[in-house]
């Protein structure tokens, strides 16, 4: 696979790469690294998946791949993971992030996994973080994490940290790329602009897209009929997606589609198989695709409708995610321990 080749597989499906020249510099160099951090907060859900199926190019392309399960990270957040369920919660995100790795075809073993706490603690990182805390801002570090830290009329001092602590890991994995949602794109400008003066090298940023939600508009993590949980059964799942905001002909907003592009056609892929769509034969019968682009351009048409697509998407990742949902079946103790207030 020459260079070309490899930036191809290791930008599609994103929503931004800072800067393209970079990343195909670096991979003209050699086997870059590549680290994405989850902060283990509320349950994982579909909208995680599809950024496990973006580490499977990673790795196609020969890059180093590096998870950051960023557990001090879920406490600094208006504490939205209590201190006392961090392990809990770090251990069920590195079980499910190891089963959605597996389910979307990469190999979970040839990805390094690594705790914030295990590295954000040392007295290199400690001080290097209060220096950057010296030079920075408050209201540079507001703007950095607006997208991503919980925001109030008397934000905590744990937001403001939050930010520069992101940049700092960057360097403390030696990291080439920072992989994440467009939302973190404020914490990673921050990062280019401020690691080179603190030992550092700016990263390059890959953005993934941030799904909409089932109902329309941003996907809610408190909203259930807005996602597809990896613990749905296969009813749940057709009956969320039957649901689904899905109006005739349009794009924006649509989780349907979204779904389709980013984690099931890519998926499909992987596996060499067509996405079928069933009709009844007065309605012109079944229709099968082999591309994301081909099923858009005929719904945006008004030739397939949502009627008969709605189902076909439900079933497809309901097929997706079954795997992932059976590994957590198998170890219920997992959830228990880190939602206690919702399991037990």
């Amino acid at each position: 696979m020459d260079t070309a080749e490899r930036f191809d597989l290791a930008s599609r499906n994103t929503a931004e790469v800072v800067e393209e020249s970079e990343l195909e510099a670096l991979l003209e160099e050699g086997s870059p690294s590549v680290y994405i951090g989850y902060a283990p907060t509320g349950e994982m859900h579909i909208g995680h998946f599809t950024t496990m199926r973006k580490l499977a190019d990673f790795l196609g392309a020969g890059m180093e791949v590096t998870v950051l399960v960023a557990d001090l990270h879920a406490h600094l957040d208006d504490a939205k993971s209590p201190f006392d369920l961090l392990e809990a919660r770090s251990a069920y995100y590195e079980a499910a992030i190891v089963a959605m790795i597996d389910a979307a075809g990469a190999d979970a073993e040839a990805i390094e996994f690594v705790r914030g706490s295990e590295f954000e603690l040392d007295e290199d990182y400690a001080l290097e973080l209060l220096r950057m805390a010296a030079e920075t801002t408050i209201s540079r570090a507001q703007r950095a994490a607006s997208e991503v830290v919980r925001e109030s009329d008397s934000p905590k001092l744990g937001g403001l940290l939050y930010p520069l602590m992101q940049t700092l890991d960057v360097d403390a994995l030696d990291a080439d790329v920072a992989y994440g949602g467009i939302d973190q794109r404020g914490i990673y400008m921050l990062s280019r602009e401020v690691l080179p003066d603190h030992g550092g090298e700016a990263p390059v940023c890959i953005f993934a897209p941030l799904l909409s939600g089932l109902s329309g508009g941003k996907m809610s993590a408190s909203d259930e009929s807005s996602k597809v949980n990896l613990t749905d059964d296969r009813e749940a799942v057709v009956e969320k997606l039957e649901a689904a905001y899905c109006p005739a002909g349009e794009r924006e907003d649509n989780g349907v589609l979204e779904y389709l592009e980013y984690l099931v056609f890519p998926v499909l892929d992987e596996r060499d198989e067509p996405f079928v769509v069933e009709r009844p034969e007065e309605y012109g019968g079944d229709v099968v695709y082999d591309s994301y682009g081909d099923l858009e351009a005929d719904f945006l048409a008004e030739e397939l409708h949502a009627a008969d697509l709605k189902p076909a998407a439900g079933a497809a990742i309901s097929e997706v995610v079954a795997p992932v949902r059976e590994r957590l079946e198998s170890r219920p103790e997992l959830l228990r321990e880190a939602y206690p207030e919702k399991y037990d």
